[in-house]
């Protein structure tokens, strides 16, 4: 299904149930605090991807270090 997000397994959210979410959240938080709460929604997962690409590239760094420790001692058990 394209457009269809599925939340925790148990299906998927429209456009119409992200059009009701929407209003729910402007009816609790108001026309001022919308944007101010977007914009710290979107730093958060802007530093959460940056916090992701980093555990991914330290990981790699690991495993590549790790695979050359291996190297080592199988050229030092040969000799």
């Amino acid at each position: 299904m394209v457009g269809v997000t599925p939340l925790f397994g148990i299906g998927g959210i429209g456009g119409q149930e992200v059009v009701i979410l929407g209003l729910v959240m402007l009816l609790l938080f108001g026309a001022k605090k919308l944007p101010e709460l977007a914009r710290s929604l979107g730093e958060s997962l802007g530093e959460f991807r940056k916090g992701k690409t980093e555990a991914e590239l330290e990981a790699k760094l690991a495993e590549a270090k790790l695979k050359e420790a291996q190297e080592a001692q199988k050229k030092a058990d040969a000799s």
